[in-house]
């Protein structure tokens, strides 16, 4: 596709950030029909924009907007509680006067209410619904068995408690992701319990890989923790992206920032 004037198209994005998990926001009126081939280069690190993934935005009838998550590699994703913040943070940058947002994700209708605002920075608690866990299992991996709770925050997650993170934990991770107890993959957190309160994650996202953080992921690992015993709510998760808080009482509330970074185009 080209513009009026026989040149490149371009398609207009903003980018934004939740403690360091980043997104592309683009408008899917703008989208090509193949929308895996254009995420894929967009977010490739040397050659496009990089990013996480790409939240592809549309028009909807009940919900302020719509949401369409696209990873990295191409893959369709549900939900990521980062990315639908960070399309909460468009939303707000545009509308000061409001303060509570709807999005609609893969995974339903998520509720954003703006707690902080100090433009391009906002922070919102959003409500991630109830979360389905599932009883310890061990999976069989090339290097033994691997023991972790599969939880479900609207998106797969298999969380494993550990004492500490080892080097290669990467590998055991993107073992995890693609083995065949998970048919449609999964995302992988690994989990240090600090305190009661306090926890620590390292994340593997399907479609992403390594990430420095996860919304959704934060929630998986402040709940397999609590269900194991070993945490209570509300649970301040930290990763290498920064700090979010899980409550859960029922349903979860997730609380997080997300930053504005920058807009352009990217030409394709």
């Amino acid at each position: 596709m080209t513009d009026a004037s026989g040149g490149v198209y371009r398609v207009p994005f903003v980018k934004a950030s939740a403690c360091g998990n980043d997104f592309l926001l683009v408008e899917e009126r703008f989208a090509p029909v193949d929308l895996a081939d254009l995420t894929r280069r967009a977010c490739d690190r040397h050659e496009g924009v990089g990013a996480d993934g790409i939240e592809w935005l549309s028009e909807d009838d009940e919900a302020d907007i719509a949401a369409r998550l696209i990873n990295a590699d191409g893959s369709p994703a549900e939900i990521s509680g980062n990315g639908t913040r960070c399309v909460a943070a468009l939303l707000a940058s545009a509308h000061e006067e409001h303060r509570t947002f709807s999005v609609r994700t893969g995974a339903g209708v998520r509720i954003c209410e703006l707690i902080m605002r100090q433009d391009p920075e906002f922070a919102f608690a959003v409500d991630m619904w109830a979360p389905q866990v599932g009883e310890p299992e061990a999976i069989a991996l090339s290097g033994g068995p691997v023991t972790g709770t599969a939880v479900s925050t609207g998106n797969p997650h298999f969380v494993v408690l550990v004492d500490e993170f080892v080097d290669g934990w990467q590998a055991v991770a993107a073992e995890l992701e693609a083995h065949p107890r998970f048919p449609q993959r999964t995302n992988v957190e690994l989990v240090r319990v600090v305190s009661a309160g306090e926890v620590e994650a390292r994340l593997f996202e399907r479609g992403a890989g390594e990430t420095l953080s996860s919304g959704t992921g934060s929630v998986a690992a402040a709940v397999a923790a609590i269900a194991a015993g070993r945490a209570r709510s509300p649970v301040r998760v930290l990763t290498p992206g920064g700090a979010q808080t899980v409550i859960w009482d029922g349903s979860v509330t997730l609380r997080g920032s997300a930053r504005l970074v920058c807009a352009g185009s990217f030409y394709r």
